[in-house]
This record gives C-alpha cells, sequence and structure tokens, in this order.
C-alpha cells in the first residue's frame, strides 16, 4: 500500500477506545512518538529541571530557580495546558485540567519544583501511553507490510512492474525466488516452496503447484511461479485480516466495559473528594488552609484512573496481535476473555476432527493374489475416474512408487464402478451391487461367507469398500477411510484435561460417528444431523454448560458457528466465509491451535487480573496516604501514575513477547 493510503486506513479505523479520564484515544493515530518533538521536550525538560534544582538547592538562586521551574511547566506542560482549556470549553473533566490546577496550586502556595515536576511527570506518563497505543498500532503496521506494493503482471506479452492496486482480476503475476505473493490468486505455471507463516502460523514452507491458491504476503522460497489473480488489492486475505484485526479492539470485553462505566463515575467523585479534603479541615477543623489544599492537589493527581483504564486494552491488544502472528485471528477482547470460560467444546466430524479426504486403510488379497497387483490394478481403472475414492487410491499408488498399466475400452458404471481392459483382460472395480449383478460375490459367498461379514462390518464402523474382480474371480478388498488429522487426538486429550467436555456433532451415520469419536475418546457425539439438528444441539450444549465453543469449517457450520458462545473455523485461510461467519479463525487447519488459544486466553485474562489489581490497590494506598499526608505531589505523578503506567504497559507487552507454554 502506498504511505498516504496507509495512513488514511488507519485513520479511519481508529475511533472509540477513549480514556474516559484524559478524553482521549487510547489507539488514535498519532506521531511515532519517540522519533520526533516528545523526546527533544522530555530531554529539555529534565536538563532545565535539573538547573532549577542546583539553582534552589546549592546555589540559593530561588527567583532564578523559579523561572526555571516555570520553564519546565512551558515546555512539559504546552499541550497538557492547552488540552485542560480545551475540556473545560466542553465542560469536561479531563486529567489535563486536574494536573493544570495541582500544578498552579503547587506554585501558589510556593512549591513551585513540585509544580514543575508534576508537569514533567505527567507528560512522561502521556508518553508511556502513547508508547502502549503505538505497540498496538505496529502489529497492523507490521501486517501491512507483509504484501508488496507492486506486482509483476504480464501484459501484452511484456511484463509490467504496476502497482497491486492497479492489477485485475485474472491477470498473470510472476513471482521469482524470494519474492513476496502480491496478491491471491491461482497457481498457473511453475512449483516452488511458499512460506505461508505470516498468513497461517504454519512453520514449514508449502510446496504449491499448478491449480494450488496463493496467498498475498507469503514469501516464494525457490522456485518460478506465475499465478492467475482471483482477489483484488483491497478483499485479499491480508486485507481482511488487517481490517479484522482493527475493528477487533472496539469489541470490548466485559472486563473492559466495566472498567469504562467504572471510570465515568470515578473521575467527578475523586473531584468532589478533592473540594471537601481542601475545604473542610480548614474551615470546620481550623487546620492549615496551605496544607490541606496541597493534600487536595495530591489526592487530585494521584486519582488518576488513567493506568486502570488502559490496563485491560493493552493486554487485549498484547494477545490478540499475539495470536494474529500465530495464525489465530481473535475479533474482539470479548472472545479472549470468553475463551477461559468454555465449559464444553464442539466439533464438526468432517474437515474439522477429520481431513475431509478418504485414504487407503487396508488391502485384503484374495484367490492367491498379491496387494501389489490389487493396487497397482485397482489405480490403473481409478486413474480414468473423477470420483473422490479414485484420488485416494491414485495417491496410495504413487505413495507406494507403482507404475500404473494401460486400460482400453473403459466404461464408468453409474453408482456402481467401472470396467476395463488390462493386458487384454477384463476387470470391474466397484461396490458390492456391481459384483451381486455379475453373480460373482454369490459365488464366492457359497464358498467364504466371510467376505459379505467384513462388508458389513467396516461399513458399520463408516469405512468404504471397494471390490476389485475379473469376470470369474473377486480379487481383492480395498477399505478406505476419512483421515483423522494430526494432533487431534493430542488436542481432545488436551482439553479433557482442562476440565473441558468435548462434544462432536456430524451429519454423518452412526457407525463413522462412533469410529471417530471412539479413537478420540470424545465424550459425546451425535450423528445424522442436519444443519438446523446442529444449531439445536448448541443451544441444548448451552443450557447444560453455560460457556460452549464450537469448531467447524466455517462453510457448513456458520449457523452453529454463530449460535455457540464462540464460533472457531478451521482453515480460514482458503475460505473468505470462514472469516465472516466466526469469533475466531484458525489460519491454517492445525487443531493444535485451540490449545495455544486456550492457554493464551488463560494467560492473557490473568495479565489484565493483575493489572486491574494492581492499579486499584496503587491508587487506592496513595488516595488514602495522599489525605494523610505521606505522600507528595511528585511522587503521585512519579510512582502512582507514571511508574504505574510503565508496570502495566510493560506486564501487558510480557504477553507478546513470552511464548505460551
Amino acid at each position: 500500500m502506498s504511505k498516504n493510503h496507509q495512513h488514511h486506513q488507519c485513520t479511519d479505523a481508529d475511533s472509540t477506545d477513549t480514556c474516559t479520564c484524559c478524553g482521549g484515544d487510547l489507539f488514535e493515530e498519532k506521531q511515532a512518538m519517540w522519533k520526533h518533538k516528545p523526546m527533544a521536550i522530555i530531554i529539555t525538560s529534565a536538563v532545565i529541571f535539573a538547573m532549577g534544582i542546583i539553582l534552589e538547592k546549592f546555589l540559593d538562586q530561588g527567583f532564578l530557580a523559579e523561572v526555571a521551574f516555570l520553564a519546565v511547566v512551558v515546555v512539559a506542560g504546552f499541550e497538557i495546558i492547552k488540552g485542560a482549556f480545551k475540556g473545560l470549553s466542553e465542560l469536561r473533566f479531563n486529567m489535563n485540567l486536574l494536573i493544570t490546577v495541582a500544578a498552579v496550586g503547587a506554585f501558589l502556595i510556593g512549591h513551585g519544583e513540585e509544580g514543575a515536576a508534576v508537569m514533567f511527570l505527567f507528560y512522561v506518563a502521556e508518553f508511556l501511553e502513547d508508547y502502549a497505543s503505538e505497540r498496538a498500532r505496529s502489529s497492523i503496521a507490521s501486517l501491512l507490510k507483509l504484501a508488496p506494493e507492486t506486482a509483476h503482471v504480464i501484459r501484452n506479452g511484456q511484463e509490467l512492474e504496476i502497482h497491486t492496486h492497479a492489477v485485475k482480476l485474472d491477470e498473470k503475476v510472476v513471482i521469482r525466488p524470494g519474492d513476496k505473493v502480491p496478491l491471491d490468486g491461482l497457481v498457473v505455471k511453475g512449483s516452488s516452496a511458499v512460506d505461508q507463516s505470516p498468513i497461517t502460523g504454519e512453520s514449514i514452507p508449502i510446496t504449491k503447484k499448478e491449480d494450488d491458491e496463493v496467498f498475498a504476503g507469503t514469501i516464494n522460497t525457490e522456485g518460478y511461479l506465475e499465478i492467475r489473480v482471483t482477489r483484488r488489492s483491497d478483499e485479499t486475505i491480508i486485507s481482511r485480516i488487517i481490517e479484522l484485526v482493527r475493528e477487533s479492539k472496539n469489541k470490548k470485553s466485559k472486563t473492559e466495559a466495566f472498567i469504562d462505566r467504572f471510570a465515568t463515575y470515578y473521575t467527578p467523585t475523586v473531584i468532589l473528594a478533592a473540594i471537601l479534603v481542601a475545604l473542610i479541615p480548614p474551615f470546620f477543623m481550623n487546620m492549615s488552609f496551605d496544607e490541606w489544599f496541597y493534600r487536595a492537589l495530591v489526592l487530585l493527581v494521584v486519582s488518576c484512573p488513567c493506568a486502570l483504564a488502559i490496563s485491560t486494552p493493552v493486554s487485549m491488544v498484547s494477545g490478540i496481535t499475539s495470536a494474529t502472528k500465530n495464525g489465530v485471528l481473535i475479533k474482539g477482547g470479548e472472545y479472549v476473555e470468553e475463551m477461559k470460560n468454555v465449559k464444553a467444546m464442539v466439533f464438526d466430524k468432517t474437515g474439522t476432527l477429520t481431513e475431509g479426504r478418504l485414504e487407503v486403510a487396508k488391502i485384503i488379497n484374495f484367490n492367491d493374489t498379491s496387494r501389489e497387483d490389487n493396487l497397482r490394478l485397482t489405480a490403473s481403472l481409478e486413474s480414468h475416474s473423477k470420483h473422490p475414492l479414485a484420488k485416494a487410491i491414485l495417491q496410495n499408488a504413487t505413495d507406494e512408487g507403482l507404475k500404473l498399466e494401460e486400460v482400453h475400452n473403459f466404461k464408468s458404471i453409474t453408482g456402481t464402478g467401472l470396467t476395463g481392459e488390462i493386458n487384454g483382460k477384463l476387470f470391474y472395480v466397484g461396490n458390492e451391487t456391481l459384483f451381486k449383478d455379475s453373480g460373482l460375490l454369490d459365488e464366492m459367498e457359497s464358498r467364504d461367507n466371510d467376505i459379505l461379514e467384513k462388508i458389513r462390518e467396516y461399513e458399520k464402523e463408516g469405512k468404504t469398500t471397494v471390490l476389485l474382480g475379473t469376470e470369474q474371480k473377486i480379487m481383492g478388498l480395498m477399505v478406505l477411510m476419512d483421515r483423522i488429522r494430526d494432533n487431534a487426538l493430542e488436542t481432545v486429550k488436551f482439553l479433557k484435561n482442562s476440565g473441558i467436555r468435548t462434544v462432536m456433532l456430524t451429519g454423518d451415520n452412526e457407525g463413522t460417528a462412533r469410529r471417530v469419536a471412539s479413537q478420540l475418546g470424545l465424550d459425546e457425539y451425535y450423528h445424522s444431523l442436519l444443519p438446523e439438528d446442529k444449531v439445536e444441539k448448541i443451544d441444548e450444549l448451552v443450557k447444560r454448560h453455560g460457556h460452549v465453543a464450537m469448531v467447524g469449517d466455517g462453510v457448513n457450520d456458520a449457523p452453529a458457528l454463530a449460535r455457540a458462545n464462540i464460533g472457531i473455523a478451521m482453515g480460514a485461510a482458503g475460505s473468505d466465509v470462514a472469516i465472516e461467519s466466526a469469533d475466531v479463525a484458525l489460519m491454517h487447519d492445525d487443531l493444535s491451535k485451540l490449545e495455544y488459544l486456550l492457554k493464551l486466553s488463560r494467560k492473557t485474562m490473568g495479565v489484565v487480573q493483575q493489572n486491574v489489581a494492581l492499579s486499584i490497590l496503587v491508587k487506592s494506598s496513595f488516595a488514602i496516604m495522599a489525605v494523610l499526608g505521606f505522600v507528595t505531589l511528585w511522587m503521585a505523578v512519579g510512582i502512582g501514575d507514571m511508574g504505574l503506567s510503565l508496570a502495566v504497559i510493560l506486564n501487558a507487552i510480557r504477553i507478546g513477547n513470552q511464548r505460551i507454554q
């Protein structure tokens, strides 16, 4: 993207995460804080403040010291004072106003050094908050940088380098070794290993060949590729991820929403308390006005809930952006919080617990035939078919390095199987109906009544059977099954050990459902379900367990995903519907990411609780000590505001920087 476009996008997206006490937007688009003016202001203010202290304490130059302290207020406090007057003109009591009042009050009662310290330390605290919001935006910026700005397009037989925005659908784009893929598309020429980690979190490059899909932002590691563009630059998977990460911060968790409401009532209450502290002891108890006015100023400053206001959103953003880097797209803080509460994890079967593609599980030989011959002959006939069974059988023959035979007079018999001549001999491949029609199965059954029993047994387990034979004899029985995903068993074990009930919903028959549930050790399974039945089951489970997550492929399961407390879509990198319909999208077909997601949720919410507890404990302790006169103005800002903000931010950063164990 061009810089202008990038900036415009960020500005549009960032809108609503306001710190109630400051009246500012925690994630609004700002200039990078450490690059220009702010660092110069901090250094200049620190030097002038140090000179003021030397003039006052060591050189006994009180007047010059006061001038130095006033200079600190002007340099560090210009924007703060401006913000105070702006808030006042809009009848908003923001933190800038409270700090300005505290600084002016300190000068009026002869504490110029503390007035200067308040302004300087508050400016540093604001700097730290801006650093936290910059961290939140930097993940989006790094995503924006993933996709290149230009693409090498073939037009009229020539290769042209043009901006990705100008590339049209169905145009051919050239990607050389080391290049980033500029747009989503299908490979039309070449093959190469492509590093998909920026999108899916996969650590190993994936081989891409003709008709395979590639995504913008992934890296071509070795070969030459030509792709046909299937999505415009603003419709690519990476652009959708960027948009959803931007939107995610607006979906607040219950904790964030509570703290926002709390801060709304908290600030006016603190102002009222400070007025009472300043007025009651001097006017009703005949105590020193200067002393109690000072204590009221300290109370105002120390009670700023800024650290509390940023404690949750900074932690949530850190967790969400960490997940994005690991190929897990979470659409808001509410889902990070909800994941920790999940009591039941519901899985779709096909495409979720299983890969949704058949594989050869077993080959049984009859009439003194060999396994190798049976596989080679079956694969030779199936090579002329487009049936899903054919793909699995051919894959098995390829894996075993078998050379296929030439087939003549090939014929497909709808619903039953195939026939064809190999080396002048007629062979049949198909289901039991094909062989029953020829009478071969009945003949074999009379000699060996085990074969139909075997077929029934495999079908009860949800497996598919294919017979091979000639006009004279049955040669073999091939058993195929839907392959269970890698990591499925480990993931189910982890969930059960974490106290989460595991449930499977499937449209398949009872035999298939029982086999998968038994292999994985699931707690419950429901079979022969239509999409609307799955929604009813989710409702039942929500009533029973309270907090339910549903994992599916995001296409057929969209209604059930929407009904669960959290909908988690698998393999979302290949499906627009999955990204749209789910609350959480696993960009790659990797069930182990559920373990990562649960651990991330628990870690993030643990950090949120630590940050909230620390903020409340420090603020309430300092407020009590302020009224009792044990806290000075500079301590209130330096420790109670700036120090606390820094502690909260560093604790939140930990989520993204540490490996989730």
